[in-house]
């Protein structure tokens, strides 16, 4: 478990309200007028935009603020000072003047007293849930291990409530804003409910939002796996203060979040981000899915195992990516050519993403971080390769550093996206 930083430097923290990315919009009738922005909506927006400030570059004082949004510190002072008697903003200790004999200036930043979130990730045979303050520090651990393949799904719920109630704070607490769940599967964000999990048949159409809510009497906020993880690596990892990158889940099963102009992406009821399930080849093996040739079929550890065993390696049918680098970092000519086969493998599909959004930075979350520099290394060499030039310059590939609490914190900005909106 990690502790937040002390007051007054940036660092992990809970995840920046983007309403932009969260927030149902009506769809327009064809050729019917744009609307106008109401007066309410632009302070909301621009609540937003300084919210999003705050977490790029960390606590940060009225005039710096001002300097960077490009306003009057007048302004900022209307946005924050709601905001401070809400409680969710704070005033730090003075800091010293820039200027000789100036007023010393006080740092604003989320308050640690803030209403804590409940964050959740369910994984096709594990919950674990984290009770998280505003400034992301993670106060409370619980977990559960289930069978997504044989337990009852009314079980599996039940276990999720449970392993959440353990984390709840005390009666006399602060109140929970909501409930964050993200789900190793397809899911309906506006119906809370899990459409397919393929590693754990008995998940699918679990309306598990609808259950946890009725339960537990709080919002829930349901979404995929790998656009929570997104969220996480918006403020917390790589991609903190970048505008647009992928961030990659790549393990049993591959998914992406993409970050688009400072935005998460997301389709309709949540649709998107099954890129494992991408076709890169027809005529290629049975994915579980039933299609044929999706990219989870030549760049997980199923690819790895029956490629191990075809070629003679040691251990195949338990072999991961951790000890194939070992191998091939041990000069073994085998494990160093199956090793780059499995490297090409992860490109092709991250070659595809950047043709069609060009994020132009991929951060890879899973088993694959195992292989250490040289398979980045290598996957970023076939990327690169694989992608025509262009005046952007070229993609970069980076192996993420924060491990699973990501996805804990992205799971907190989820609920934050939506519930501070509520606060006004």
């Amino acid at each position: 478990m990690e502790s937040a930083p002390p007051f007054g430097e940036p660092g992990r923290g809970a995840d920046a309200p983007d309403v932009r990315a969260h927030s149902y919009r009506a769809p327009q009738q064809p050729g019917s007028a744009p609307r106008l922005i109401s007066q309410s909506a632009t302070g909301r927006l621009n609540r937003t935009r300084l919210l999003e400030i705050l977490y790029d570059i960390g606590p940060t004082t009225r005039a710096e603020l001002a300097r960077i949004a490009e306003v009057t510190k007048t302004t900022i002072g209307s946005i924050v000072q709601p905001m401070i008697d809400e409680g969710i903003l704070v005033e730090g200790d003075p800091r010293p003047s820039s200027s000789l004999g100036g007023k010393p200036a006080r740092p604003i930043w989320f308050s640690p007293s803030g209403r804590p979130v409940v964050a959740v990730h369910l994984s096709p045979e594990r919950v674990r849930a984290g009770l998280v303050t505003p400034t992301g520090e993670i106060t409370a651990e619980s977990s559960a291990v289930f069978s997504g393949t044989t337990d009852a799904p009314e079980a599996i719920a039940l276990l999720i409530a449970d392993a959440i109630e353990r984390v709840l704070p005390a009666p006399t607490g602060a109140r929970p804003l909501g409930i964050g769940v993200a789900v190793a599967g397809i899911v309906d964000t506006d119906e809370g409910r899990i459409v397919e999990v393929n590693l754990a048949p008995r998940l699918s159409g679990l309306q598990l939002g609808p259950i946890l809510s009725r339960r537990l009497g709080l919002p829930v906020f349901i979404d995929h796996h790998p656009r929570v993880q997104a969220l996480g690596d918006r403020w917390f990892g790589s991609g903190r203060g970048v505008s647009s990158f992928a961030s990659v889940y790549c393990g049993e099963a591959i998914g992406a979040g993409f970050v688009i102009g400072g935005s998460v992406h997301r389709g309709g009821g949540g649709a998107g981000g099954e890129v494992g399930h991408t076709i890169v080849d027809l005529a290629g093996a049975v994915c579980r899915c039933g299609r044929r040739g999706c990219w989870e079929t030549i760049a997980t550890h199923r690819w790895i195992r029956t490629q191990a065993a075809a070629v003679g390696i040691p251990g195949a049918t338990a072999l991961t990516v951790g000890p194939l680098a070992s191998l091939a970092d041990s000069g073994d000519a085998t494990a160093v050519d199956l090793l780059d086969r499995y490297a090409r493998n992860v490109a092709v599909g991250l070659i595809n993403m950047q043709q069609t959004l060009a994020p132009g930075l991929f951060v890879l979350h899973g088993d694959v971080v195992e292989g250490g520099e040289n398979l980045r290394a290598l996957i970023e060499k076939h990327v690169r390769h694989g992608v025509p030039d262009h005046p952007s310059g070229e993609p970069s590939v980076e192996f993420a550093t924060t491990g699973d609490d990501v996805t804990l914190l992205g799971a907190t900005g989820l609920v934050l996206s939506q519930s501070l909106e509520l606060l006004t």
